[in-house]
């Protein structure tokens, strides 16, 4: 059993919590809770951990059976742990990796664009909706919040194990290559001239979002085929990020049919 946060395995967990340059050089995040253990691909855990209270569970016998772990006191477990109430479970993942170009399905390309997304929590859910609307691929630019932080890792309640992404280093060139592949872009936009369920976005579309407080710059706004605008009553003069996101891919999903279950539209 590992007793105390001076272990150099306990320590390292802490560092890849913390610290985004640390994840990037190890390949590694941190994925904390049952769910995100159990979905885990197993060829993609690098260690598991769970608190002493957990290993006593009569039940992590048969979930923790296809895997090695250590067994972490409980007072350690507490100081390791990125949540308030831990469950008792931390994994070491492998940190994915995608060719640009398995984001297109041809006339099924479905993208989403993020420009700048700053709340972690956003971005997770962004990911999450991404799956559920059958989106194809998740571009970002390196402004945007890391992807494997560890609350937006939970904030994908798995998807982060599914959804194929791309670091943009340059999201203006990223976005003339996908133009390149026959990807009609459309942004979201205060200004955009048609509403946001005018457009067609049945044959291989992109969204671009951008960030919470500012929406999108005019380099990348300008390089869209089309602005289109959500409309809203009252006071109100933008949604949240995710939001938006999810209003437009879901429509790009209505538009396109029903979904099979599958993830494949028929």
């Amino acid at each position: 059993m590992i007793t105390s946060r001076q272990n150099q395995q306990m320590k390292r967990i802490m560092l890849l919590e913390k610290k985004a340059g640390a994840r990037r050089e190890q390949g590694l995040f941190v994925a904390e809770g049952k769910k995100m253990f159990s979905e885990a691909p197993r060829d993609w855990l690098r260690g598991v951990y769970v608190s002493e209270h957990f290993a006593a569970d009569p039940g992590a016998g048969k979930l923790l059976s296809d895997v090695e772990y250590e067994v972490v006191a409980d007072s350690v477990f507490e100081q390791i742990s990125d949540t308030v109430t831990p469950q008792g479970i931390i994994s070491l993942v492998k940190t994915p990796q995608y060719p640009f170009l398995s984001l297109f399905r041809g006339r099924r390309t479905h993208l989403l664009i993020l420009e700048g997304i700053q709340d972690p929590g956003n971005l997770g859910t962004m990911l999450r909706t991404a799956e559920g609307a059958g989106v194809t691929g998740v571009v970002i630019n390196r402004t945007t919040a890391d992807l494997f932080a560890p609350k937006t890792v939970r904030s994908t309640m798995g998807s982060i194990y599914r959804m194929p992404y791309f670091i943009a280093e340059n999201l203006a060139e990223t976005i003339r290559e996908i133009k390149a592949q026959g990807v009609r872009i459309f942004a979201a936009h205060l200004s955009g001239a048609g509403q946001y369920d005018a457009a067609d976005y049945t044959g291989a579309t992109a969204f671009l979002i951008g960030s919470e407080g500012s929406g999108l710059s005019e380099e990348i706004s300008a390089l869209s085929d089309e602005r289109v605008r959500i409309p809203m009553e009252g006071a109100v003069e933008s949604l949240n990020a995710a939001v938006s996101a999810a209003l437009l891919m879901y429509e790009a999903k209505r538009q396109r049919g029903r979904g099979n279950g599958s993830g494949e539209i028929i």
